[in-house]
């Protein structure tokens, strides 16, 4: 009898479901090529098992690659701040030298260029009237045919060092029992701000030694 795929295909559901000796040879069969329920499901615990590892191994390597990151930060940071205090510290100094030396400077200047003799007065103020508590306070002078002048002579200077320049200037009026004829800043560089406040005090301001007018 001639049995074709499509007769096999009809009545072999009927026959599995009819007689259980077929139906467990047919699965004997089909095992050998096929995975069973068990098997596909212990392969897929070993995919997720794998997947979970690798997330694992992942999460782990980058906590590590962070921590690095983080050590290596904070030791740039340190040595940044460490530069930034040898050089604040640098400069500090720089800044009292550079001062001192464009003092005598412009006060060598004027000296060469009037024929006037700069003096650097350096007294005491017990009471604090300059700056609020006991100090030192400095300021240039010069007396020229009966007149006082006070100058301030600064490589910078912008308006709380305007201020201060009148309260030393004030200070010295009291001490000395007289009154300046001209007060004077001279300074390349002067805030802009500080124009206004030098004018509401009195004070002339000069970009230049050679720009005092001489009286």
């Amino acid at each position: 009898m001639d049995i074709t795929v499509e007769t096999i295909k009809r009545e072999l559901p009927r026959l599995l479901r009819d007689d259980p000796e077929l139906r467990q040879y047919v699965l004997e069969i089909a095992r050998g090529h096929f995975a069973d329920r068990v098997q596909t499901d212990d392969r897929f615990d070993r995919i997720l098992d794998e997947l979970r590892r690798d997330r694992e191994e992942q999460a782990r390597k980058w906590e590590e690659s962070r921590r690095a990151f983080d050590r290596v930060h904070e030791e740039i940071m340190a040595q940044a701040k460490q530069h930034d205090r040898s050089i604040g510290a640098l400069g500090a100094r720089w800044g009292l030298q550079s001062e001192a030396a464009f003092r005598n400077a412009l006060a060598g200047i004027l000296e060469t260029s009037f024929g006037v003799s700069v003096r650097n007065v350096c007294e005491f103020d017990d009471a604090g009237e300059v700056f609020g508590r006991p100090d030192q306070v400095e300021i240039d002078i010069i007396v020229k045919n009966g007149m006082l002048l006070l100058m301030e002579l600064k490589s910078s200077i912008d308006k709380g060092g305007m201020y201060i320049f009148e309260r030393k200037a004030r200070f010295y009026e009291r001490h000395h029992h007289r009154k300046a004829d001209r007060l004077i800043v001279i300074s390349p560089m002067i805030d802009p701000r500080a124009i206004p406040v030098a004018q509401a005090l009195g004070i002339e301001t000069h970009g230049d030694s050679l720009d005092v007018p001489v009286e």
